[in-house]
């Protein structure tokens, strides 16, 4: 199978390696021109531009950073969508707003395009290992035909539901992981604060009833987990402004829908503040930071 992939930055790069590691052949495109010298050199084939990448290919993959790139992307002069063969499956991975993936797929159901919204969590590390959880929008039958693709870069593929719904479900997510992030920094700070030693808070934390997956598996306090970004001054992983971006998604959702979303509007102020004090590229465990009385933790 021949696949496409347009959008080759923290995750999508090593989405892409994992792809070429399980055998797919792979014809790849990024407006960056180094992220795809790594790509090459596995044996990739790189191409000029993005109609380029989707000729003869079986598959399709995107992974773009916000609605307006993949709206642009495949729908405005020149999109993708009219120049797409109608065998191709095509799979967007990019988080993005519920509605802009609907519209995609609505524009693609009339050229008999089989289209899927599938965001993805885990962060860099799962990408890099192959453990994506893949959270699925789209056909019962595009979700099936994707499987091989799907499991060569992830562990969990799980269908939401139709268009729109791999979306919803990833805002949902994110929001909720914005939020038990915010709440652990600021209780391992509380405990920090008053003499307790960071690592053995966390390690008591984690067989309490606070425990979370911020907790346990992405620890935002330096030096407590080895391989976290805390631990590598916040490097790496996933960037306060792309949680930003994503718990304004939830926002805009909640508003639309009339839901009562309290803990969420706050984690978006949260972290929206935390970025315009100049930490917008900082992975978002950085958080912690906010807490600190002298911010001296980066």
């Amino acid at each position: 199978m021949k696949i496409g992939f347009i959008g080759l930055g923290l995750m999508g790069g090593p989405m892409a390696h994992n792809l070429l590691k399980a055998g797919f052949e792979l014809k790849v495109f990024d407006l960056v021109p180094a992220l795809l010298k790594p790509l090459v050199q596995e044996g990739a084939m790189a191409v000029d531009n993005a109609q380029l990448v989707v000729e003869n290919v079986d598959c399709l993959i995107t992974m773009l950073p916000a609605s307006e790139h993949v709206l642009s992307l495949y729908l405005k002069d020149e999109g993708l969508i009219e120049k797409i063969d109608p065998k191709t499956l095509v799979i967007d991975c990019s988080t993005i707003a519920p509605d802009a993936a609907k519209n995609v797929a609505e524009a693609a159901v009339k050229r008999s395009i089989t289209m899927l919204d599938a965001p993805v969590s885990g962060g860099t590390k799962g990408a890099k290992e192959g453990t994506l959880t893949f959270i699925v929008g789209g056909s019962t039958s595009g979700f099936e035909a994707a499987q091989p693709i799907f499991s060569a870069m992830g562990k969990n593929i799980l269908h939401a539901g139709d268009h729109g719904a791999g979306q919803m479900a990833k805002i949902c997510n994110n929001m909720l992981l914005a939020i038990h992030m915010a709440g652990t920094a600021e209780a391992i700070q509380l405990g920090v604060n008053n003499g307790l030693d960071p690592k053995v808070l966390s390690d008591i934390l984690v067989q309490s009833s606070g425990r979370n997956w911020s907790l346990e598996l992405y620890n935002p306090y330096p030096g407590v987990m080895d391989m976290s970004p805390a631990s590598n001054h916040y490097q790496g992983g996933f960037k306060v402004n792309l949680m930003v971006k994503d718990l304004g998604l939830s926002q805009q959702a909640a508003l639309l829908s009339h839901s009562s979303t309290p803990l969420g509007a706050l984690a978006r102020n949260l972290f929206n503040l935390h970025a315009t004090q100049g930490n917008g590229q900082l992975d978002f465990s950085s958080i912690q930071c906010f807490y600190q009385a002298d911010k001296d933790l980066v």
